[in-house]
């Protein structure tokens, strides 16, 4: 098996704000929470919608499509309509670059 990590730049990257990078075919969500980052796939489970394009709140992101809820800690479901989680990935920060390991 081969380790694969991606190493994303977070120096603009305020608290209470995200943004989505690629891996290859995947989207992957960059989640600033108070100083602490936290990276899962950019894909509501429910309506595989991006969820860049919904609201961060806190350690809860809700998906603009139909108000699915999600923890980007662990990537669970909080809210319906959404039951299944996304995948959330580990990361470990090093200065302004954070590595995310799938």
């Amino acid at each position: 098996m081969v380790d694969e990590s991606l190493v994303v730049d977070i120096a603009g990257l305020s608290p209470g704000e995200m943004k989505a990078v690629q891996h290859g075919r995947l989207s992957v969500l960059i989640c600033n929470v108070e100083g602490e980052f936290y990276a899962l796939e950019n894909e509501c489970s429910h309506a595989a919608v991006p969820l860049d394009e919904g609201t961060l709140r806190g350690c809860e992101i809700e998906c603009d499509f139909h108000g699915a809820l999600f923890d980007v800690r662990s990537g669970e479901a909080l809210a319906m309509p959404a039951t299944s989680p996304v995948r959330s990935f580990p990361a470990k920060r090093r200065g302004n670059f954070l590595t995310v390991y799938f």
